[in-house]
């Protein structure tokens, strides 16, 4: 999709969510509040949905197929939130697309959310869940996707990076939606001053920051990685009034340029998680139709 010249205007489909939602909704206090509200609706039994421990720390949910004496493909999803919120259960809903429309296995990861529990702690969950996904006798192990949307696409880039070091699985692809990927990203230029929407300059310092710690952050930060040659084909898709456009568009230029195929989908005039919010919306449909369509030519 084009950019639109005038970098202030909304996508037409958007107008009345930008009204409505906040600029900078998470920091310490507010993201204390958060997780405490999202702690309480988790004790709510959800039967619909398997949940398995993958390790001492860490559990998925799972949807799609687990036919004994079958193989099919699988993907592993990381949920957003800024490193420091969110449940795997908020992505039922994206994930049960996934299942349904590609027929495979969606592991959704429950992994430890920061500053309780800073890098690599969360990144060491979700390296439990494509584990455990790849020894599944039902999982095809070569035909494997990493997924997850917003600071759950930063940990999905994380994860393939680890595994390519570690190279106890090898990932077929990777399928990062608007990811959180540089901590280096603070300010906002002035032209987009006010068009960014849930997740402004202010929380991504307070994220990364939560997130970090004391770590090395050329290891912990997957933009500040030297060397992409090797990593898996990707998908990135991104809004152009999204706080990440720039640093995601920089990550899949550098992608390219290390030899690793890449799909950009930049969607003129979307905020972060336009599709989450305004999910009924063409624009929604259609972002979601570019990430099937791009997991189904790698996966056949």
């Amino acid at each position: 999709m084009s950019t639109p010249t005038d970098p202030t205007a909304v996508h037409p489909d958007l107008p009345r969510w930008t009204r409505a939602l906040p600029a900078n909704p998470i920091g310490p206090t507010s993201s204390r509040l958060i997780r405490a509200a999202t702690g309480v609706v988790s004790l709510i039994p959800d039967r619909r949905v398997e949940t398995v421990a993958v390790s001492e720390t860490a559990s998925i949910r799972l949807f799609g197929p687990r036919t004994p004496g079958t193989t099919t493909p699988a993907l592993v999803w990381m949920h957003g939130g800024g490193y420091v919120i969110g449940t795997a259960r908020q992505d039922d809903a994206i994930c049960r697309t996934y299942a349904e429309r590609l027929g495979l296995l969606v592991a959704s990861v429950e992994y430890r959310l920061a500053p309780d529990h800073p890098y690599p702690a969360g990144l060491e969950d979700c390296y439990a869940a494509l584990t455990w996904l790849a020894r599944q006798p039902t999982v095809d192990p070569a035909r494997i996707v990493v997924a997850g949307a917003s600071a759950g696409g930063g940990l999905a880039a994380a994860l393939v990076n680890l595994a390519h070091d570690r190279g106890e699985v090898t990932p077929a692809f990777q399928l990062l939606v608007y990811p959180m990927l540089d901590d280096r990203t603070v300010a906002t230029p002035p032209e987009q001053a006010g068009s960014h929407h849930l997740w402004s300059a202010r929380s991504n310092v307070y994220g990364w920051s939560a997130y970090l710690g004391d770590a090395d952050r050329a290891t912990a930060v997957p933009a500040r990685r030297t060397d992409l040659t090797g990593l898996p084909p990707t998908w990135i898709g991104v809004g152009t009034h999204d706080l990440f456009h720039d640093e995601d568009l920089a990550y899949a230029r550098r992608l390219a340029d290390a030899g690793v195929p890449v799909e950009t989908e930049v969607v003129p005039g979307a905020f972060h998680a336009f599709d989450v919010f305004a999910a009924r919306t063409a624009v929604a449909r259609s972002f979601v139709d570019s990430q099937i369509a791009a997991v189904r030519r790698v996966l056949g």
